[in-house]
């Protein structure tokens, strides 16, 4: 019997598991030890909203008194530094020791930290936690000419805010496309094409060489690999993230891409798993290791791991969803599209909103819509049914997934 879970990360996969073990009925101990000072708090809203309209109080999970009314210990700004397996212990930030009947590590990401010169001078900043939102916040409200080092979703979020909010825009991205590592190239050239038309000059195929001083200490411009100077009074450096599984390696656990785990999300130690952003799992029925970063993997891997380890273990095989806010156009992702080899596509820029069905050796493998929330959740209803589709069946149907969806295709 369990006695004390402790949860290393108080993001969105740390809080699920310590609310969905008291749901689940554990009624040992529960410490969430958290990096960030403060209650835990929704992150996704940051390259959102949050710039527009801040409020810190309507990103929490939970108030205070939740915490306390479920007995959901927590230590914030904190870190665990070590494990030690043998003892199941974990030394803390503070220097002090503390006991584990079951350790969940939820560590999350960090911000990849690029090799530029001037990347520390003072107004080029990156977007992870509030306080850095808070400080882009303010820095925005100052700013006329901002440069984004990066073409990903927090890149073109906050690109998409600055130019609605009159800043004059540049979009550097080191690939040929827009979100290349998870979108398809229509969706990527959707995005271009309203970028573009908003006003963010976007620049593809280009890399960013170094960040340039201004004279001041601060950034006045970025210069790029071919050596043209983009002037800029801010910086944001949105380059992607990596796992926070430094621990988990010293501790002699298996690292690569994320602290692996099996597909009921244990690691090799009985006593420890890992879930959310810094977990490689097993996915699909070929059991490819993938590490996703998004809100509902946090959520189901976090519901399905409680329910282990109250005594009801089940593999996780959610299906996997996303979504980014760009300027009105929402993007929502059903499925991992990548390697597609066929694309069936409805709609583009005229219409103000796209579809887009991506198939693999002829079966749908994903969905990715602009603006069609119908088309996302008839997704994923239908990806998550036991039987895939074929491209035969949705040809069929005329490609409406909708009509699929009430006519229970996939059920097989």
């Amino acid at each position: 019997m369990i006695d004390r879970i402790l949860i290393a990360g108080s993001g969105q996969a740390g809080f699920q598991t310590a609310a969905s073990l008291r749901q689940d009925g554990f009624e040992g101990e529960i410490l969430i030890i958290g990096e960030e000072p403060g209650l835990p708090y929704q992150r996704p809203p940051l390259s959102k909203g949050y710039i527009k309209d801040p409020n810190p109080d309507r990103l929490l999970f939970r108030n205070a008194d939740f915490f306390e009314k479920n007995r959901i210990g927590l230590e914030d700004g904190r870190t665990v530094t070590s494990i030690d397996r043998a003892d199941r212990t974990v030394t803390i930030s503070d220097g002090r020791t503390v006991a584990y009947g079951h350790l969940v590590l939820a560590t999350g990401t960090r911000n990849r930290r690029l090799p530029l010169p001037g990347i520390d001078l003072d107004n080029v900043v990156g977007l992870r936690t509030l306080a850095d939102a808070e400080n882009l916040r303010e820095r925005l409200a100052g700013a006329s000419r901002l440069v984004v080092v990066g073409g990903g979703f927090i890149g073109l979020e906050v690109a998409a805010t600055a130019r609605a909010a009159g800043l004059h825009v540049t979009v550097l991205e080191a690939t040929a496309r827009l979100m290349s590592r998870v979108v398809s190239p229509p969706v990527s050239e959707y995005f271009h094409a309203v970028h573009a038309a908003s006003g963010v000059d976007v620049r593809l195929n280009s890399l960013a060489r170094a960040i340039v001083d201004d004279g001041t200490g601060k950034a006045g411009g970025v210069e790029t690999a071919e050596g043209e100077r983009i002037p800029a009074d801010l910086v944001l450096v949105s380059a992607g993230v990596i796992p926070n599984a430094e621990i988990a390696e010293a501790a002699g656990l298996y690292v690569h891409d994320g602290v692996r785990v099996d597909d009921l999300l244990a690691t090799e130690d009985p006593a420890i798993s890992a879930i959310g952003d810094c977990a490689s799992f097993p996915f699909g029925q070929e059991g490819l290791q993938i590490r996703l970063e998004s809100v509902q993997n946090a959520i189901d891997q976090a519901k399905c791991l409680s329910r282990r380890l109250v005594g009801h273990p089940e593999r996780y095989d959610k299906l996997p969803w996303f979504w980014s806010d760009q300027g009105p156009h929402k993007l929502q992702i059903a499925g991992l599209t990548a390697g597609a080899d066929h694309h069936e596509i409805r709609g583009g820029v005229a219409d103000g909103k796209l579809s887009v069905q991506c198939f693999r050796r002829g079966e749908l493998i994903g969905v990715e819509t602009v603006n069609v929330p119908g088309d996302h959740m008839a997704a994923r209803r239908l990806l998550s049914q036991p039987s895939p589709l074929t491209l035969e069946t949705v040809q069929a149907s005329g490609f409406d997934l909708a009509a699929l969806m009430k006519a229970g295709a996939g059920r097989g």
